[in-house]
């Protein structure tokens, strides 16, 4: 089986996987018949037939309701991707695979072959068998770096397809189908652009699981976990920069940017966890440092929840995620709280020669300044210190505290044990902290502390994917070069021609290679009395296939003919007879899939270059002016370029 995929392993994402579909089919079912009821609700005025049908409407609504209950279930079961570490860390939230479903392309593809290239389509039937094998290994890809590079080798090949098989004005007649990853409804659109934004959304999600899994009490596992996350918000990103118009609603611009902002949001709390891991100095600085990247991590945690409960996203994000983003953004806000105490409370005050720097750190800690003495005063006193200290853990408590509370209104995270203990440890933690500096002879009202400036040592990078890390070689080269055989030229059926050679050659001249273009054809020559004409390419000569081949190798098979002659097959490109032909460029994608936003997705280089002659070096071919033979005799007509024959 394919490298990267795992479609045997009966993992719990599999088995996940399967009763989701399940419910898909049930939840098709449903809406079907939810359908059917609706015409007829609406088509009859028999008051009796009425009544059953909103009885049995009533009916079919409930049951669609506990289903997409059950569904959202199985889609916040984020523990299945969590790391199998002993150590707490506090869950992430990883995104299911889009499942689609298989698909045959083995008819649509020969017919196109033989209608559109002439060639006998059976005989490509390996190619496409194994285009359809890769298809099939993708819907399974393992959760690894070769999962991913599997997803990648399907989604560089999905280029060659759509310029070898997709022509701009026609539809190949097949539609892709794909399952939204958050509710599980069907979609299916014609346009592969479609198919590529799905396998870009699976390439994001696969990137959310591996991040998820990580052991995040070590560093390099948090290391590995920012990355991951870094790249998936990379991916959710190009995919709402350069597609539009998904029949999905986990691919619309408004759930791409929830996932970008939550990714970048689980980066940062992974540099919060980095950072505590890394500082092993308790000094002061080090402590308001943590306070305000725990700040932070509160800011980025509070801005996706604003994001999912927005009035076209809240009804489609799983609850679970909406609350776990919620609690977060309390408990860090918490935490801050708690170091800012921590710094105040357990370090000295400030010594004359510390003081400055301290000064400095301080002044720009708070959002606005905290009432009382001056700053000198308020860093040397360790009773002042004491008292803003005692503020900021009340704070900390009431913020502990909320977070719990909002963690117990959701059922499905009330199972998650970790997130649970996580919170107890820390509320349990700044209350033991604010009994041991609360005084008894203390008869001062506890002020409001004010908040902590976000501030954080690194901020989350946002990877674009990088396609030229996978390199794929066109499956389909055999049907010639992309810069003329491709589904937006067309051209007329192949001539064969029998040429002889006159005392002054073939009479042509010609230039460029792979394929090798006829430039230009002399009056009265061989060439032009056989009926070659200026533009045309030369595919074969005495029947060997010259559609790859060099100017140099074309000039050899023609020197070496002798009296009887040579037989060579050519063709002409509709609608660009004539020198200019071999400067058109090869396109990158037809334009017109419904999906496509722009061409931005399509004029990227390729970088898919490999030595394999057989590989579309860049995504446009260069003009063909490059070779230039020395072999025949000089004409006038010959351009500095061109040779003739």
């Amino acid at each position: 089986s394919q490298q990267g995929c795992d479609p045997f392993a009966q993992t719990q994402r599999s088995k996940l996987q399967h009763r989701r579909a399940r419910i898909n089919q049930q939840i098709n079912k449903e809406m079907r018949m939810r359908a059917g009821a609706e015409n007829l609700f609406r088509a009859t005025s028999n008051h009796k037939v009425k009544e059953t049908v909103a009885l049995e409407l009533s009916y079919v609504n409930s049951n669609l309701q506990l289903l997409k209950e059950e569904l959202e279930e199985l889609n916040s079961s984020v523990d299945v991707y969590q790391n199998d570490s002993e150590s707490i860390s506090v869950p992430m939230i990883p995104l299911g695979l889009k499942e689609t479903k298989e698909l045959d392309l083995l008819v649509p593809l020969k017919d196109l072959i033989s209608e559109h290239y002439g060639e006998e389509g059976v005989l490509f039937e390996k190619e496409i068998k194994e285009f359809m094998e890769l298809r099939q290994a993708m819907r399974t890809p393992s959760r690894n770096e070769a999962g991913l590079e599997l997803l990648m080798e399907y989604y560089n090949q999905l280029y060659f397809l759509d310029s070898r098989f997709f022509p701009p004005t026609k539809s190949l007649g097949v539609f892709f189908h794909w399952y939204d990853s958050l509710t599980g409804v069907p979609s299916h659109q014609r346009a592969l652009a479609f198919e590529k934004g799905s396998v870009l959304f699976n390439i994001g999600a696969l990137h959310t699981q591996i991040g998820a899994r990580q052991d995040r009490a070590s560093l390099p596992g948090l290391n590995q976990a920012i990355d991951a996350f870094q790249k998936a918000a990379g991916a959710f990103n190009y995919l709402k920069e350069n597609f539009s118009n998904a029949p999905s609603l986990d691919m619309s611009t408004a759930s791409l940017n929830m996932l970008v902002r939550l990714m970048v949001a689980q980066v940062q709390e992974c540099v919060f966890e980095k950072m505590t891991l890394l500082r092993s100095q308790h000094n002061f600085l080090a402590r308001l440092q943590l306070a305000q990247e725990a700040a932070r991590v509160e800011d980025v945690y509070l801005l996706v929840h604003q994001t999912m409960t927005q009035a076209h996203v809240k009804d489609y994000v799983p609850f679970s995620w909406t609350t776990m983003v919620h609690v977060k953004s309390e408990h860090f806000k918490a935490l801050s709280h708690y170091f800012a105490a921590i710094a105040l409370c357990d370090c000295p005050a400030a010594t004359d020669a510390e003081l400055p720097e301290q000064e400095k750190a301080f002044i720009q800690f708070h959002v606005t300044m905290p009432e009382g003495p001056s700053l000198r005063v308020l860093l040397q006193d360790p009773e002042e210190r004491r008292k803003l200290g005692k503020a900021h853990l009340k704070k900390a408590i009431m913020k502990h505290e909320e977070a719990m509370r909002i963690h117990g209104l959701c059922k499905i995270l009330r199972k998650m044990d970790i997130l649970q203990e996580v919170l107890s440890f820390a509320h349990k933690r700044s209350l033991s902290k604010y009994s041991e500096i609360d005084h008894e002879e203390d008869f001062f009202e506890t002020g409001d502390a004010p908040d902590i400036h976000p501030k954080t040592h690194q901020k989350p990078e946002i990877k674009s994917p990088n396609f030229s890390q996978v390199k794929v070689t066109d499956l389909f080269h055999r049907l010639g070069p992309l810069s003329v055989f491709s589904a937006k030229n067309k051209w007329y059926p192949a001539r064969r021609v029998h040429l002889m050679r006159g005392e002054n050659g073939f009479g042509f001249t010609l230039r460029g290679d792979s394929p090798v273009l006829i430039a230009g054809v002399i009056p009265g020559g061989c060439a032009a009395e056989a009926g070659l004409k200026e533009g045309d390419y030369i595919i074969s000569v005495n029947g060997k296939d010259c559609k790859w081949s060099k100017h140099a190798e074309v000039v050899q098979l023609l020197k070496s003919t002798g009296e009887e002659g040579v037989e060579i097959t050519v063709i002409t490109l509709q609608g660009s007879e004539g020198p200019k032909a071999a400067d058109k460029k090869a396109a990158a994608m037809s334009s017109g899939s419904g999906m496509l936003k722009s061409n931005k997705e399509n004029s990227r280089k390729s970088l898919m270059n490999s030595k394999s002659a057989s590989t579309l070096l860049v995504w446009s071919k260069k003009s063909k002016r490059s070779k230039k033979s020395t072999y025949g005799v000089p004409f006038t007509a010959v351009g500095d370029n061109e040779a003739m024959y």
